[in-house]
């Protein structure tokens, strides 16, 4: 009965909290098991975790919701390991993961049911596997999906029309550099929105040369879209498919397609200027009566790659109407460029209706009469007018003409550059008085004097040398002593 009444009066010990797992490294909301040669994740994760990192391990696959005690998890870093499959239910719990990075990892293919579950997904990374086919509908669910990198891969085709899907309001990066692609539908690419055009990376393939390829990317180079201005060079194509590595830069030697006509699209671009500070109404008259349906609508892809559609951007600076006009009520100088009108039937359908390159002008300034060239043209000949007369107008040409006559005085034998520093200031005396026996001479800088070639240096009446029997001294009426340059005597 005693022991019974301890048991029952006994303070409760509350549950444990989570645990940190061995060798891993815990903060408020990151957990770190990297480089620990796991070759199964831990079971007691925090779940307060919002970043993951398992990379640099030997894991091999991923149970079924293995993520279901991190409810917060936004970062899941598994790069370098050794996954060569996922199970179909690997990702599910995970609806608020962002960033996902799988590279450096043995994965074969990417099937449909690999990541359809991670609807918040922002960015994938798939470098640096053996990937050799990407499923047509691997990313259909993934409306928020901005940046996918597949390059250093096997791929030899990729479902580029099932591009439409990857939420083309949002992509901006689809890397497939660096893989074995032999062709691509050259049509269905260059009918994709601007922005997905500018972070499509092809370079590093063996991709067939043709004109509708080289017209394509020259039209996006000269847009400036960094996937191909950045690696102009490293665009290559296969002249021959009976020579396996007969591979050329052709944005580098681009004679050989000098040959190549204008497309179709790039003749129906137009061109349009307006002065800064008006607005401006961009319309597409297409002839096409098909888009004209009433589940239709309408978005504008401007130089900077940004989607607009109805209403608009937030500022209201852009505007988009219901019938497909695109209204600028400002026109700046920053929002020159090419702008594309697109109509959209569905969300994964759409058509390209037409492109206007508009050029925002300043106004010319009134009265201006000299351009730059001429300003500077002028500057130079005044330039020249006011060198030659420096050099030629001067009052006095010869030196020897413009010297004045020194007066009569005894001759000196000592330099203009030194100064003799006497212990009595200058004296007014009779020409009778000479200078103390205590003189001391001193020299600012030394006499130069040449004999034979050689520089000589005049020495004082304080330090006799058999050698140099000339002293230097100043010569007055007065016979005295004085300093020329000091105003201070010095005593000895």
């Amino acid at each position: 009965l005693f022991l019974l009444l301890l048991q029952l009066c006994a303070p409760r010990t509350s549950p444990q909290p989570h645990r940190c797992p061995t060798g891993c490294i815990c903060t408020s909301d990151l957990l770190s098991c990297s480089r620990q040669m796991l070759q199964r994740v831990p079971h007691a994760l925090p779940p307060t975790t919002t970043t993951l990192d398992l990379s640099h391990n030997a894991l091999t696959q991923l149970h079924d919701c293995w993520l279901a005690a991190l409810p917060h998890l936004e970062a899941l870093h598994i790069n370098h390991n050794q996954i060569w499959d996922l199970s179909p239910r690997a990702f599910h719990n995970a609806s608020f993961l962002r960033h996902l990075d799988m590279s450096s990892n043995h994965l074969q293919a990417v099937k449909r049911h690999y990541f359809e579950a991670l609807v918040s997904l922002e960015e994938l990374l798939l470098y640096n596997n053996h990937i050799t086919r990407v499923d047509e509908n691997a990313f259909a669910k993934l409306s928020d999906l901005r940046k996918v990198y597949l390059s250093w891969n096997n791929l030899t085709a990729f479902p580029f029309h099932a591009v439409q899907g990857l939420g083309i309001y949002n992509l901006r990066t689809l890397d497939l550099s660096s893989n074995n692609l032999s062709s691509i539908p050259v049509e269905v690419l260059a009918a994709l929105p601007e922005n997905i055009g500018n972070g499509l990376y092809l370079h590093n393939n063996p991709i067939r040369c043709s004109c509708p390829l080289y017209l394509m990317l020259q039209r996006w180079n000269q847009r400036g879209f960094s996937s191909v201005k950045d690696f102009s060079e490293e665009h290559t194509c296969k002249v021959s498919d009976n020579v396996p590595w007969s591979l050329i830069k052709f944005l580098k030697h681009s004679h050989m397609f000098e040959n190549c006509s204008a497309s179709a699209e790039d003749a129906h671009l137009s061109h349009l200027e307006v002065m800064v500070g008006q607005p401006i109404l961009l319309t597409c008259n297409t002839s096409n009566t098909s888009l004209l349906h009433t589940a239709t609508t309408y978005m504008w892809i401007t130089p900077h790659h940004e989607p607009i559609k109805h209403p608009g951007n937030s500022n209201g600076s852009l505007e988009v109407y219901h019938n497909g006009s695109l209204r600028i009520a400002v026109a700046k100088p920053w929002l020159s460029g090419v702008y594309v009108g697109l109509a959209m039937n569905s969300p994964y359908n759409f058509s390209r209706m037409c492109e206007v390159n508009m050029t925002v002008l300043y106004p010319k300034v009134a009265g201006e009469t000299f351009s730059t060239g001429l300003t500077t043209l002028l500057g130079c000949i005044v330039s020249l007018v006011l060198v030659i007369i420096y050099l030629y107008l001067t009052p006095c040409r010869c030196l020897d003409c413009c010297k004045k006559p020194a007066p009569l005085s005894p001759p000196q034998e000592c330099s203009a550059q030194s100064s003799i520093l006497s212990t009595t200031p200058p004296a007014t005396d009779g020409p009778n008085r000479k200078a103390s026996a205590n003189k001391h001479v001193v020299f600012l800088e030394p006499i130069r004097e040449t004999q034979n070639g050689k520089i000589r240096l005049a020495l004082g009446e304080d330090f006799p040398d058999p050698k140099h029997p000339k002293v230097l001294q100043l010569k007055s009426d007065s016979e005295s002593i004085s300093s020329v340059f000091s105003d201070t005597p010095i005593v000895s």
